[in-house]
């Protein structure tokens, strides 16, 4: 496939994002109306928010992103961070492309103090535990959700 660049989101990016994340949501079995599309892209634009977004580029055309923040860890007082989403384009899926964007989140949290980063996934997406086998640790803890 060549080359994969890591790089934040821009404005610029807007239509891409948008066409992935919804491909996201589908993957997922999850309609995202444009109340969500459009409140996570302001998250993404505010350079305030916790929320950020890598995006995976090759051929000048974004094929990925993820979706990450920033989060305190009660057992270390120090920072954590917590990938709430990635996705690439099923083309570039096994290129290195995926792996690219969590090398970048981890070289984020080295250059913002360190600290542990999270992620879950679904039980039945083998193909991402594959590569999440490969560059971390799978825990034992259990999940848990409640809508409020």
């Amino acid at each position: 496939m060549g080359d994969v660049t890591v790089r934040p989101i821009e404005a610029r990016d807007a239509a891409r994002w948008r066409e992935l994340f919804t491909a996201y949501g589908v993957f997922y079995e999850t309609e995202f109306d444009d109340a969500v599309l459009d409140g996570v892209w302001a998250w993404l634009m505010d350079a305030q928010h916790l929320l950020f977004c890598l995006v995976a580029e090759h051929g000048g055309e974004v094929v990925g992103f993820a979706h990450v923040r920033e989060q305190p860890d009660t057992f270390t007082a120090g920072p954590a961070w917590f990938l709430d989403d990635l996705y690439t384009v099923p083309e570039v899926r096994g290129s290195g492309a995926g792996t690219a964007l969590l090398a970048a989140i981890e070289q984020h949290a080295r250059g913002h103090g360190g600290g542990t980063i999270r992620w879950i996934t679904a039980a039945d997406n083998e193909r991402a535990q594959r590569v999440y086998d490969r560059v971390a640790t799978r825990t034992t803890w259990v999940t848990y959700e409640k809508e409020v």
